[in-house]
């Protein structure tokens, strides 16, 4: 059975949706043997997906190189075969990366929406050299490669062709229980010599959305959910020696964990994750930095299961999985009595459990339940006179859970609701947080808008205090409308999150006390013209005020472009920002807001960048950035500059080994910020100045290196070495007094409060797939810090490089291994 025939690519506007193509899969009663060779003669009996359409670099023309593609299915998974015709060997790149990494391959994939909701999809990829890739699709989080699924692929070179065949095993997918079925279903081939994507069922940049751009697999008959569960026990062990710790305690030390990640498939449409005492001493070092601001550090999840399958409790934003397992809430307030020291202070709270319940109906309803328990931490603090040690709780038992509602509509829309819950055992405080949002698009999906509704409230006294909470009920709301497809797009939106807004207990908010409105203009040009393969050009415009009182902040606005060159396939773009005088109202730190704020003159900035061709051998990104300020009159200081380079070359020089470097350098001379540590009363020369808001005249450079290797000894095997410096200098020139109204009074504040810190950490990984599902790592993590104060802070980069190499250093060899047992696979055949 051949496609359904199609109507040409330019039958429709670029704006619209192409018509859709379906494709029937072939139900087979014997499985086919896995091994990239399609001799079976059922591939022969199977109907053919062909005539790709190309996406980029030109949107629009069909393929030169013919893709077939074909789908079998059985009681128990779906097959794929695919032939990509090529000019010759040599066209076909195959160079070897990590699992979830493109490298400079072709590749092909197949994207299936198992529900046909036109709004959630898997994908799996499979490259030249049989590296697997695989995502999810969803409104919440986009592309998500952090999924994995556990199913099998092979690819062959044959003559000019290169074969790949899958097997997608239905343990690895949800779908209903119908008799008859209909899923959505796309195929997309790169052929990266030409830099070209093809897809199957034509996917137009100009339309918004991807999943509601792809076809239709027919065919599916008498599809029974297996059971789907699994079992990944682990065993690790670790070998830590560091020589900071306190006298009398141990130096190097050994421990041995266990545990497992469970997965249940409740039923066809809903899955059970679960891990039980998990060990997570092996994700990549935090990319440590000094901060001078008053907000906190957003670090990226490293930890798999926070990262896998995690959409559904990405809705709205309200969920920072770094908040699970991170610092004690009492961690930075342990204090020590004057004959007593801190011998141990734990910086990381470790889980019991964390649980994970999702799916989909087929009607589109999404459900999800996460909920993760942490023990009781503790600080231990031992008399320097008797020896004698007292524990100090740190951290109480705590609770954390998160329920999600999320209704899939037509025309690429829907409705969800989410609550997220903190609950502590003790007399401290619990927070929880409810959210309402929508998305409704028109039905030729030109126009949508959205929006949320969340409201905030926290319950009961502040750690170790009697105080309450004063931020005990907050709310923020949020809505957008625009024209979401087509070359020209805009969108205006407006926003509030009141002062005592606060999801900060499992969510991240940089600052409440808020109104913003914004204006967005967008023009893109997709296909090539003159010597471009495409073109954009986007601007903002915003305006903020403080919430309560309602004050101005500032004004912003934005311009930025970006193209790509057709025969060299570099892109160079700039970004552009003017800011008039703006009112920040939170580097003062005095809280409530609005008495107090540091004038920003107004200033503009522009960042040019330059990426080259990424097929060849040597590749590099270029960046480059200055910043100007208007002078401040009211004083008699130098005007305030910035500047910014960044260079990122990589070498590849086979496929299998990569060398990539970084280097990032900033400089904001005569910045004005509040003095990094504020006043101290036991200090002679802060007496003086006690009760005042002190802030300084200074210059912050910034260096970052990281040089990282990665050898692939095959498509299941590799070795990666990470290894970064980080050093920031702060050097102060004056200092000021802060009145109201933005007004500063110099002072004569002789105390000196240079600063240097510097980081420097090393993560070597060994991993080895050695089935499906199953591997064994070992990691080698070295980190080391410092952090030098007044006569000792230099601003000489090597000086501060040979004291970090030389300052002792934290280290650990960890040993990991984990097996993927599948309940299919162990049960007795029949």
């Amino acid at each position: 059975m051949a496609q359904a025939p199609v109507a040409d690519a330019q039958a429709t506007t670029d704006a619209t949706v192409a018509p859709k193509r379906q494709l029937a899969a072939l139900r087979i009663s014997q499985p086919v043997k896995l091994d990239g060779i399609l001799d079976e003669a059922v591939w022969r009996e199977a109907a053919i997906a062909t005539d790709f359409i190309q996406n980029r670099p030109n949107p629009g023309p069909h393929e030169k190189h013919p893709t077939e593609v074909r789908i079998l299915y059985d009681d128990a998974a779906i097959y794929v075969g695919a032939i990509m015709h090529d000019v010759s060997p040599d066209s076909i790149p195959r160079e070897l990366t990590d699992r979830d990494r493109f490298g400079n391959t072709d590749f092909i994939a197949i994207f299936l929406d198992t529900y046909e909701d036109k709004l959630n999809g898997y994908a799996f990829f499979v490259t030249t050299g049989g590296v697997q890739m695989d995502a999810r699709y969803s409104p919440a989080s986009g592309e998500d490669f952090n999924w994995n699924a556990v199913w099998e692929s092979r690819t062959s070179l044959q003559g000019t062709d290169w074969v790949a065949e899958m097997r997608i095993p239905y343990s690895a997918l949800r779908f209903s229980t119908a008799a008859v079925q209909q899923w959505g279903l796309n195929f997309m081939r790169q052929r990266k010599r030409d830099n070209q994507m093809f897809f199957w069922n034509e996917v137009k940049p100009g339309v918004d959305g991807f999943v509601n751009q792809w076809g239709v697999l027919t065919g599916l008959r008498d599809l029974k959910p297996p059971l789907r569960l699994s079992l990944t026990p682990y065993v690790s062990s670790y070998l830590n020696h560091n020589p900071l710790n306190a006298e009398g305690t141990r130096r190097t030390a050994t421990s041995f964990n266990g545990g497992a990640d469970v997965k249940w498939g409740i039923n066809e449409s809903f899955t059970l994750d679960a891990t039980l005492v998990p060990d997570f001493g092996q994700v990549q070092s935090d990319n440590q930095v000094l901060n001078l601001s008053p907000f906190e550090v957003q670090f990226n999840e490293n930890r798999q299961f926070f990262t896998e399958g995690t959409e559904l409790f990405n809705k709205g934003n309200l969920f920072y999985s770094r908040r699970v397992g991170a610092t004690p809430i009492g961690f930075y307030s342990t204090l020590a009595g004057p004959n007593e020291r801190i011998v141990r202070n734990p910086s990381e709270t470790p889980l019991l459990n964390a649980t994970k319940i999702s799916g989909r109906t087929s009607k589109g309803l999404g459900v999800g339940i996460f909920n993760a328990l942490s023990n009781n931490v503790y600080a231990i603090i031992r008399n320097k006179e008797t020896g004698q040690e007292r524990e100090v709780l740190t951290q109480p038992f705590s609770n954390y859970n998160i329920a999600v509602l999320d209704q899939s509509l037509k025309n690429n829309s829907y409705v969800s609701l989410i609550n997220t819950n903190v609950t502590r055992a003790g007399s401290t405080y619990d927070a929880n947080v409810t959210g309402g949002l929508f998305r409704f698009a028109n039905k030729q999906n030109s126009y949508a808008t959205e929006g949320r509704v969340v409201y905030s409230r926290r319950r009961g006294t502040g750690f170790n205090s009697e105080q309450q909470i004063s931020d005990r009920d907050g709310y923020k709301y949020y809505v957008n409308f625009g024209k979401v497809s087509g070359n020209f797009t805009w969108q205006v939106d407006h926003g509030i999150e009141s002062n005592t807004y606060n999801p900060n207990d499992l969510g991240i908010l940089f600052g409440n006390n808020n109104i913003s409105q914004s204006a967005q203009l967008v023009y893109r040009k997709f296909k090539p013209f003159w010597k471009v393969n495409n073109f954009a050009i986007f601007g903002v415009a915003s305006h903020t005020l403080l919430y309560k009182p309602t004050l101005y902040r500032a004004v912003n606005f934005y311009l930025g472009s970006n193209t790509t060159f057709t025969k060299s396939f570099n892109q160079i773009g700039f970004d552009f920002n003017y800011d008039p005088v703006t009112h920040d109202y939170f580097e003062p730190r005095t809280y409530p807001l609005g008495s107090h704020y540091v004038r920003v003159p107004g200033n503009a900035r522009i960042e040019c960048f330059l990426n080259s061709d990424s097929r060849k051998k040597f590749a590099y990104g270029l960046n480059a950035g200055l910043q100007h300020y208007n002078r401040d009159e009211r004083l008699p200081r130098p005007r305030r500059t910035g500047y910014s380079f960044g260079a990122y070359p990589r070498f590849r020089f086979n496929d299998h080994f990569t060398l990539r470097y970084s280097i990032d350098w900033s400089l904001r001379a005569n910045q004005i910020g509040y003095v990094n540590g504020g006043m101290d009363s036991n200090e002679l020369l802060d007496r003086p100045f006690m009760g005042q808001i002190m802030l300084g005249l200074r210059d912050v450079s910034t260096v970052s290196n990281v040089v990282s290797a990665a050898y692939t000894f095959t498509n299941r095997m590799a070795f990666t070495l990470r290894v970064r410096h980080y050093t920031s200098n702060v050097h102060y020139n004056g200092f000021s007094a802060l009145g109201k109204n933005g007004e500063e009074q110099l002072v004569d504040y002789r105390r000196n409060r240079d600063n240097t810190y510097n980081a420097f950490n090393v993560d070597a990984v060994y991993s080895w797939w050695f089935a499906p599902g199953s591997q064994i790592s070992v990691v080698w993590k070295n980190a080391g810090t410092t952090y030098l104060q007044a006569e000792e802070a230099t601003p000489q980069y090597f000086n501060n490089f040979n004291n970090t190499i030389n300052t002792p250093h934290n280290n650990s060899v960890s040993v990991k291994v984990l097996y993927f047992l599948d309940y299919l696979a162990l049960r007795p055949k029949r």
